[in-house]
């Protein structure tokens, strides 16, 4: 049985797994810790705000070793005076999708995929998968098969930020 977002998932020609969680165990730190995986593997998917009229929206993928660096690369990548993260009632209007499960699987059109460059270095990494009872453990290609440009410097070292 395949539903909608695993035939997005295997559009895009790159292998991947679907792991099942706990929804209580979805955030990042207590999923990597109850199933097993490395913070070094765990790429969080971040939408992300730019003030302006109307507002700008961007997702961004960093891993969770680092910080997205909203105030300086992501305002000017958006062009505005002001960024921030987007709340968890903005993120879930715009993509569907609750905090601990926002995935760059099926985004809506147009809306920006901006990759660190550091998440393409990993050999796998485990995002989220649209909901909190489930995420996707696959190499990082997949982000580029869903169309996302790979930025330098995107997020800085969490020691740094």
């Amino acid at each position: 049985m395949s539903d909608a977002f695993t035939q997005r998932l295997e559009a895009t020609g790159v292998d991947f797994e679907i792991v099942p969680c706990d929804p209580a165990l979805a955030d990042t730190a207590a999923f990597c810790e109850a199933y097993g995986y490395a913070l070094e593997d765990s790429a969080n998917t971040i939408v992300v705000v730019g003030k302006a009229e109307p507002p700008l929206y961007a997702a961004c993928v960093v891993l969770a070793t680092t910080r997205l660096d909203v105030n300086k690369v992501v305002r000017k990548r958006l062009g505005t005076r002001k960024a921030s993260f987007a709340s968890a009632d903005e993120t879930k209007a715009l993509t569907g999708m609750e905090i601990g499960g926002v995935t760059p699987v099926g985004l809506p059109d147009g809306l920006p995929l901006w990759v660190d460059a550091r998440v393409m270095e990993r050999e796998r990494i485990i995002l989220g998968g649209g909901g909190r009872d489930r995420k996707v453990h696959a190499p990082p290609s997949l982000l580029t098969a869903l169309g996302a440009e790979v930025v330098q410097g995107l997020a800085r070292n969490a020691a740094d930020a």
